[in-house]
Protein backbone atom coordinates (compact mmCIF):
# COMPACT_ATOMS: atom_id res chain seq x y z
CA UNK A 1 0.00 0.00 0.00
CA UNK A 2 1.35 3.42 -0.94
CA UNK A 3 -1.00 5.70 0.99
CA UNK A 4 1.08 8.59 2.28
CA UNK A 5 0.30 9.95 5.74
CA UNK A 6 1.42 13.13 7.46
CA UNK A 7 1.07 14.27 11.09
CA UNK A 8 -1.89 16.55 10.30
CA UNK A 9 -4.07 13.54 9.45
CA UNK A 10 -3.86 14.08 5.70
CA UNK A 11 -3.67 10.85 3.73
CA UNK A 12 -2.98 10.92 0.02
CA UNK A 13 -2.27 8.84 -3.04
CA UNK A 14 -0.73 9.91 -6.33
CA UNK A 15 -1.03 8.80 -9.94
CA UNK A 16 0.58 10.25 -13.02
CA UNK A 17 0.87 9.65 -16.73
CA UNK A 18 2.56 11.19 -19.74
CA UNK A 19 0.02 12.20 -22.35
CA UNK A 20 0.15 13.90 -25.77
CA UNK A 21 -0.82 17.54 -26.09
CA UNK A 22 0.21 21.04 -25.12
CA UNK A 23 -0.41 22.22 -21.55
CA UNK A 24 -3.39 24.19 -22.85
CA UNK A 25 -4.88 21.15 -24.58
CA UNK A 26 -4.38 18.96 -21.53
CA UNK A 27 -5.85 21.66 -19.27
CA UNK A 28 -8.98 21.71 -21.43
CA UNK A 29 -9.31 17.95 -20.88
CA UNK A 30 -8.81 17.85 -17.10
CA UNK A 31 -10.17 21.17 -15.82
CA UNK A 32 -13.25 22.06 -17.88
CA UNK A 33 -16.67 20.46 -17.87
CA UNK A 34 -16.75 19.54 -21.57
CA UNK A 35 -13.20 18.20 -21.38
CA UNK A 36 -13.69 16.05 -18.27
CA UNK A 37 -16.96 14.77 -19.70
CA UNK A 38 -15.12 13.46 -22.76
CA UNK A 39 -13.10 10.81 -20.91
CA UNK A 40 -14.41 10.54 -17.31
CA UNK A 41 -17.96 11.50 -16.25
CA UNK A 42 -20.26 14.26 -17.47
CA UNK A 43 -19.16 17.20 -15.34
CA UNK A 44 -20.07 20.82 -14.64
CA UNK A 45 -17.27 23.16 -13.54
CA UNK A 46 -17.47 26.81 -12.61
CA UNK A 47 -14.04 27.86 -13.85
CA UNK A 48 -12.86 29.99 -10.95
CA UNK A 49 -11.67 29.69 -7.37
CA UNK A 50 -14.77 29.22 -5.25
CA UNK A 51 -16.75 27.74 -8.12
CA UNK A 52 -18.62 24.45 -7.93
CA UNK A 53 -17.66 21.17 -9.57
CA UNK A 54 -20.28 18.48 -9.96
CA UNK A 55 -19.77 15.02 -11.45
CA UNK A 56 -22.84 13.31 -12.90
CA UNK A 57 -22.23 9.67 -11.97
CA UNK A 58 -25.79 8.55 -11.30
CA UNK A 59 -25.01 8.10 -7.60
CA UNK A 60 -25.68 10.00 -4.38
CA UNK A 61 -22.45 11.89 -5.00
CA UNK A 62 -24.19 13.89 -7.72
CA UNK A 63 -25.86 15.87 -4.96
CA UNK A 64 -22.61 16.80 -3.19
CA UNK A 65 -20.77 19.37 -5.31
CA UNK A 66 -17.08 19.99 -4.76
CA UNK A 67 -15.54 23.45 -4.48
CA UNK A 68 -12.76 24.70 -6.72
CA UNK A 69 -9.90 25.82 -4.46
CA UNK A 70 -7.12 26.38 -7.02
CA UNK A 71 -7.44 27.57 -10.61
CA UNK A 72 -4.14 28.31 -12.32
CA UNK A 73 -4.40 27.46 -16.03
CA UNK A 74 -2.68 25.62 -17.56
CA UNK A 75 -0.73 24.39 -14.55
CA UNK A 76 -2.76 23.55 -11.44
CA UNK A 77 -6.39 22.73 -10.65
CA UNK A 78 -7.69 21.65 -7.25
CA UNK A 79 -11.12 20.94 -5.78
CA UNK A 80 -12.33 19.86 -2.36
CA UNK A 81 -15.39 17.81 -1.56
CA UNK A 82 -16.75 14.60 -0.06
CA UNK A 83 -15.58 11.86 -2.39
CA UNK A 84 -16.15 9.17 0.26
CA UNK A 85 -19.79 10.11 0.70
CA UNK A 86 -21.72 12.56 2.89
CA UNK A 87 -20.55 10.87 6.09
CA UNK A 88 -16.93 10.61 5.00
CA UNK A 89 -14.00 12.90 5.71
CA UNK A 90 -13.17 15.96 3.59
CA UNK A 91 -11.27 15.13 0.42
CA UNK A 92 -9.21 17.06 -2.11
CA UNK A 93 -8.20 16.29 -5.68
CA UNK A 94 -5.29 18.24 -7.17
CA UNK A 95 -4.20 18.14 -10.80
CA UNK A 96 -0.89 19.48 -12.10
CA UNK A 97 0.45 19.65 -15.64
CA UNK A 98 4.16 19.74 -16.49
CA UNK A 99 5.27 20.21 -20.12
CA UNK A 100 7.59 17.60 -21.59
CA UNK A 101 9.55 17.43 -24.81
CA UNK A 102 7.92 16.34 -28.03
CA UNK A 103 4.52 17.94 -27.50
CA UNK A 104 3.71 15.92 -24.40
CA UNK A 105 2.83 16.65 -20.78
CA UNK A 106 3.12 14.89 -17.46
CA UNK A 107 -0.27 14.87 -15.73
CA UNK A 108 -0.29 14.20 -12.01
CA UNK A 109 -3.33 13.75 -9.75
CA UNK A 110 -3.02 13.71 -5.94
CA UNK A 111 -6.13 12.53 -4.13
CA UNK A 112 -6.20 13.32 -0.41
CA UNK A 113 -8.49 12.80 2.53
CA UNK A 114 -8.30 14.31 5.99
CA UNK A 115 -9.00 11.89 8.84
CA UNK A 116 -7.66 11.18 12.32
CA UNK A 117 -7.97 7.38 11.91
CA UNK A 118 -7.30 4.83 9.18
CA UNK A 119 -11.00 3.95 8.85
CA UNK A 120 -11.15 5.40 5.33
CA UNK A 121 -7.84 4.13 4.01
CA UNK A 122 -9.54 1.32 2.09
CA UNK A 123 -11.54 3.92 0.15
CA UNK A 124 -8.36 5.80 -0.62
CA UNK A 125 -6.73 2.59 -1.86
CA UNK A 126 -9.64 2.16 -4.26
CA UNK A 127 -8.95 5.64 -5.61
CA UNK A 128 -5.30 4.64 -5.89
CA UNK A 129 -6.32 1.70 -8.06
CA UNK A 130 -8.85 3.65 -10.11
CA UNK A 131 -6.93 6.77 -11.08
CA UNK A 132 -4.23 5.03 -13.18
CA UNK A 133 -6.99 3.33 -15.17
CA UNK A 134 -8.77 6.65 -15.68
CA UNK A 135 -5.51 8.19 -16.87
CA UNK A 136 -5.24 5.50 -19.54
CA UNK A 137 -8.61 6.64 -20.90
CA UNK A 138 -7.39 10.25 -20.73
CA UNK A 139 -4.28 9.29 -22.71
CA UNK A 140 -6.31 7.41 -25.34
CA UNK A 141 -8.71 10.33 -25.59
CA UNK A 142 -5.93 12.88 -26.09
CA UNK A 143 -4.19 10.60 -28.58
CA UNK A 144 -7.16 9.78 -30.79
CA UNK A 145 -10.10 12.08 -30.01
CA UNK A 146 -8.69 15.33 -28.64
CA UNK A 147 -11.19 18.22 -28.58
CA UNK A 148 -14.08 15.92 -29.52
CA UNK A 149 -17.01 15.49 -27.17
CA UNK A 150 -18.13 12.09 -25.93
CA UNK A 151 -21.48 10.39 -25.64
CA UNK A 152 -21.10 7.94 -22.76
CA UNK A 153 -22.90 4.75 -21.82
CA UNK A 154 -22.20 2.58 -18.77
CA UNK A 155 -23.41 -0.81 -17.61
CA UNK A 156 -22.83 -2.18 -14.10
CA UNK A 157 -22.96 -5.71 -12.75
CA UNK A 158 -22.03 -7.66 -9.63
CA UNK A 159 -20.23 -10.91 -8.95
CA UNK A 160 -20.07 -13.20 -5.91
CA UNK A 161 -16.37 -13.77 -5.53
CA UNK A 162 -12.99 -12.11 -5.47
CA UNK A 163 -11.81 -9.42 -7.84
CA UNK A 164 -9.61 -11.99 -9.58
CA UNK A 165 -12.59 -14.29 -10.10
CA UNK A 166 -14.75 -11.43 -11.33
CA UNK A 167 -12.00 -10.35 -13.72
CA UNK A 168 -11.64 -13.86 -15.15
CA UNK A 169 -15.40 -14.05 -15.68
CA UNK A 170 -15.48 -10.59 -17.25
CA UNK A 171 -12.67 -11.35 -19.69
CA UNK A 172 -14.49 -14.51 -20.74
CA UNK A 173 -17.76 -12.62 -21.24
CA UNK A 174 -15.94 -10.03 -23.33
CA UNK A 175 -14.34 -12.70 -25.49
CA UNK A 176 -10.97 -11.21 -24.63
CA UNK A 177 -8.81 -13.99 -23.09
CA UNK A 178 -5.70 -14.45 -25.16
CA UNK A 179 -6.08 -11.22 -27.15
CA UNK A 180 -2.99 -9.09 -27.70
CA UNK A 181 -2.81 -5.36 -28.35
CA UNK A 182 -4.27 -4.44 -31.77
CA UNK A 183 -6.05 -7.79 -32.16
CA UNK A 184 -9.57 -7.41 -33.61
CA UNK A 185 -12.43 -7.61 -31.12
CA UNK A 186 -16.21 -7.79 -31.38
CA UNK A 187 -18.97 -8.06 -28.79
CA UNK A 188 -22.72 -8.35 -29.32
CA UNK A 189 -25.83 -7.87 -27.20
CA UNK A 190 -28.99 -8.45 -29.18
CA UNK A 191 -29.10 -5.84 -31.92
CA UNK A 192 -26.25 -3.85 -30.32
CA UNK A 193 -22.62 -4.61 -31.04
CA UNK A 194 -19.14 -3.22 -30.57
CA UNK A 195 -16.35 -3.80 -33.06
CA UNK A 196 -12.78 -2.63 -32.91
CA UNK A 197 -9.53 -3.83 -31.38
CA UNK A 198 -7.88 -4.39 -28.03
CA UNK A 199 -5.82 -1.36 -26.98
CA UNK A 200 -4.20 -2.59 -23.77
CA UNK A 201 -4.82 -4.53 -20.57
CA UNK A 202 -3.85 -3.47 -17.06
CA UNK A 203 -4.30 -6.58 -14.92
CA UNK A 204 -3.72 -4.95 -11.54
CA UNK A 205 -4.74 -6.79 -8.39
CA UNK A 206 -7.29 -4.21 -7.21
CA UNK A 207 -8.93 -2.90 -10.40
CA UNK A 208 -7.95 -4.88 -13.51
CA UNK A 209 -9.12 -3.20 -16.71
CA UNK A 210 -9.20 -3.95 -20.43
CA UNK A 211 -9.25 -1.04 -22.89
CA UNK A 212 -10.56 -1.25 -26.44
CA UNK A 213 -10.70 1.09 -29.43
CA UNK A 214 -14.09 0.89 -31.09
CA UNK A 215 -14.79 1.35 -34.79
CA UNK A 216 -18.48 0.46 -34.82
CA UNK A 217 -21.14 1.63 -34.11
CA UNK A 218 -19.02 4.79 -33.68
CA UNK A 219 -15.34 5.58 -33.10
CA UNK A 220 -14.50 5.49 -29.43
CA UNK A 221 -13.01 3.90 -26.34
CA UNK A 222 -14.44 1.04 -24.28
CA UNK A 223 -13.12 0.09 -20.84
CA UNK A 224 -14.18 -2.94 -18.81
CA UNK A 225 -13.02 -3.40 -15.22
CA UNK A 226 -13.62 -5.25 -11.98
CA UNK A 227 -13.18 -3.97 -8.44
CA UNK A 228 -14.54 -4.56 -4.94
CA UNK A 229 -15.79 -2.02 -2.41
CA UNK A 230 -18.42 -4.16 -0.67
CA UNK A 231 -19.18 -7.84 -0.17
CA UNK A 232 -19.67 -8.43 -3.89
CA UNK A 233 -17.30 -7.52 -6.67
CA UNK A 234 -18.45 -4.89 -9.17
CA UNK A 235 -17.91 -5.08 -12.92
CA UNK A 236 -18.35 -2.10 -15.22
CA UNK A 237 -18.41 -1.56 -18.96
CA UNK A 238 -17.87 2.10 -19.94
CA UNK A 239 -18.06 3.21 -23.56
CA UNK A 240 -17.14 6.66 -24.90
CA UNK A 241 -18.37 7.33 -28.45
CA UNK A 242 -17.15 10.28 -30.53
CA UNK A 243 -18.24 11.85 -33.80
CA UNK A 244 -21.53 12.73 -35.45
CA UNK A 245 -23.07 9.31 -34.82
CA UNK A 246 -22.08 9.15 -31.16
CA UNK A 247 -25.24 10.52 -29.48
CA UNK A 248 -27.54 8.21 -31.44
CA UNK A 249 -25.33 5.16 -30.85
CA UNK A 250 -25.13 5.72 -27.09
CA UNK A 251 -28.86 6.39 -26.72
CA UNK A 252 -29.84 3.42 -28.88
CA UNK A 253 -27.50 0.83 -27.33
CA UNK A 254 -27.37 1.69 -23.63
CA UNK A 255 -30.33 -0.52 -22.65
CA UNK A 256 -28.89 -3.45 -24.62
CA UNK A 257 -25.56 -3.26 -22.81
CA UNK A 258 -27.28 -2.95 -19.45
CA UNK A 259 -29.23 -6.11 -20.31
CA UNK A 260 -26.00 -7.83 -21.38
CA UNK A 261 -24.46 -7.01 -18.01
CA UNK A 262 -27.56 -8.04 -16.03
CA UNK A 263 -27.69 -11.43 -17.78
CA UNK A 264 -24.06 -12.23 -16.97
CA UNK A 265 -23.44 -10.35 -13.70
CA UNK A 266 -26.79 -9.95 -11.93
Amino acid sequence: MSVKRDPSGRRSIRAEAEVPGTPEEVWEAIATGPGIGSWFYPTDVEERVGGALRYHTGSEMDHIPAKVTAWDPPRRFRHEGKDCGPDGPPTATEWTIEPRAGGRCLVRVVHSLFASTDDWDDQLENFEAGWPQALVILRLYLTHFRDRRASILRAYGAFDGSVDEAWTALLAALGAPGLAASDPWTLASGAASLAGSLAEVHATSRQPTAFFRTREPAPGIAAACAYKIAERATVVLSVYFYGDGAPAAAARDEAAWQAWMKDRFP
